[in-house]
């Protein structure tokens, strides 16, 4: 008995996901089909004009967006930003400074500043745990 073994495939939005793409950008042909992973694979490793551009100028997907502002995505919703922005918009937004984001900046470095003391704290246990084994 043989296995047929079936290139695995996934649907735009995954594929745009993966891409850090926002997948309405993308070209229709890309939208309307579906992903292999070797196509994936390809993208990743020697990107198409169109993604370049994408990954340059946008318009970003929210992960990115929020990447490129340093705070995390319900950050952007509190903030107000719901849509796609391009990286010139983000850009301005950055430049202007608005008091949301300067909240939402501080509040992250917050948020990994804790999750910096919850890991030495957990290393410290460990460390004494395997102390006290000896």
């Amino acid at each position: 008995m043989t296995s047929h073994q079936s290139a695995q495939t996934m649907k735009p939005a995954t594929a745009a996901k993966k891409l850090g793409v926002y997948l309405e950008a993308t070209p229709a042909d890309f939208r309307e089909g579906v992903v292999s992973r070797t196509e994936l694979n390809a993208l990743q490793t020697d990107p198409p004009e169109w993604l370049r551009e994408l990954r340059r100028n946008g318009p970003h997907p929210r992960p990115v967006i929020a990447a490129k502002l340093g705070i995390s995505i319900s950050g952007l919703a509190r903030g107000g930003i719901t849509e796609a922005l391009t990286t010139e918009q983000i850009e301005a937004l950055k430049a202007d400074d608005p008091e949301w984001l300067q909240k939402e900046r501080a509040t992250q470095a917050e948020v990994r500043k804790e999750a910096v003391r919850i890991k030495e704290m957990q290393a410290e246990k460990a460390a004494k745990a395997d102390r006290s084994d000896s």
